[in-house]
């Protein structure tokens, strides 16, 4: 049964935490994930469509592409399942009306493709080259091929690299108030960040919690001043700035803060029931630098629908998709860049000459 003393329930992951980050530092601290040895190397390695990604939108894209018979191979990435592996009550996936564990999810996702004919690899991508068809993926040191590549590699939540957030991420910690703020319903939460993103996590925190303590370690936001100003407008939510997070307390769930005051350097505690970490994303666009186009915020672009600027290599979910960051609106974007690279499967020969890649 779960357990209803904390606002997560009794899920718990095992994060496999390394060495701490400096003090106060801001660093990507992604979940471990337990290294495959089982790849079979001598299984078919080029597909029609190849899927690099096994979040909610690279497995529905596997899922359309696999009922199409394209045969999708799909690489899962340092995170197989996505972030939703990381998240513990999902209670807004369409068809779930007492909720979902989010790796349970996950798992029914991965479960549909392969019943479908979906190969699944959970290896990471190291590197691509699209310069033509077919388009080559490494990743383990196998060489992927693919007549189209849909690109679903999702986005990373930056952390405070705190031991104890390690800790209590999924008991009272999260990185999106949209899908687990209502779990704090009745309580005194805190929001850590300055920007546009955190102001609108505090905002939206008002509708269930009692307080929100918004946190920024320096004197300005780097939020819009209309934001800002709503902010201050807002009875339910008390500002503190100059602080860092030291330390996140409690054992089952988050019970409190140690703050320091970055001026005074002077210790505090803050008694909260939650936390959320609001001081951005990192899209996981490593393997296509100088490949594929990002906009202003560093996210891929799209030029139609889920077309990338490379004719057959299409793009969905997170990856460019810093609006809505859903789990439902990521499925929605791996339907349709299945069914655009099904389209232009049909309407293109495989092993075509030179891809351009001219912007």
């Amino acid at each position: 049964m779960p357990d209803t003393t904390s606002p997560f329930g009794g899920f718990s992951i095992d994060f496999g935490t390394g060495p701490a980050p400096a003090e106060g530092s801001a660093v990507d601290t992604r979940p471990a994930v337990a290294a495959v040895s089982s790849v079979d190397r001598s299984a078919p390695s080029s597909t029609q469509v190849l899927v690099l990604g096994s979040g909610p939108a690279g497995l529905t894209a596997a899922i359309y592409a696999a009922r199409a018979d394209l045969a999708p191979i799909v690489l899962g990435g340092h995170q197989p399942g996505g972030q939703l592996t990381i998240t513990s009550e999902v209670e807004n996936y369409p068809g779930f009306p007492d909720g979902i564990e989010g790796p349970e999810l996950m798992a029914r996702f991965r479960a549909q493709a392969e019943r479908f004919g979906a190969r699944v690899v959970d290896v990471e991508v190291d590197r691509v080259d699209f310069s033509s068809r077919p388009f080559r993926a490494w990743a383990d040191g196998v060489e992927y091929h693919g007549d189209a590549v849909i690109v679903a590699t999702g986005a990373s939540a930056l952390w405070l690299g705190l031991e104890s957030e390690d800790r209590l991420r999924g008991r009272g910690v999260s990185a999106c108030a949209t899908c687990d703020g209502f779990f704090f319903r009745g309580k005194e939460i805190a929001v850590v960040g300055g920007g546009d993103t955190a102001m609108e996590e505090a905002l939206y925190l008002t509708h269930f919690a009692t307080k929100v303590h918004l946190l920024h370690r320096r004197s300005e936001f780097r939020a819009s001043r209309i934001m800002e100003a709503r902010v201050e407008r807002d009875p339910k939510i008390e500002i503190h700035r100059n602080v860092v997070i030291d330390e996140i307390l409690g054992d089952a769930s988050v019970t409190g803060l140690r703050l320091r005051d970055t001026k005074k350097d002077a210790r505090t505690e803050l008694p909260v029931e939650g936390l959320f970490v609001a001081i951005g994303y990192r899209p996981n666009t490593g393997p296509f630098e100088g490949w594929l186009e990002k906009d202003e915020a560093g996210y891929l672009a799209v030029h139609f629908e889920t077309h990338s600027r490379i004719e057959g290599v299409f793009v969905a979910g997170d990856v460019h998709d810093h609006r809505y960051r859903q789990a439902v609106t990521a499925a929605g974007d791996g339907c349709r860049a299945a069914i655009d690279a099904e389209r232009w499967l049909a309407e293109h020969a495989p092993a075509e000459a030179a891809v351009s890649t001219a912007g």
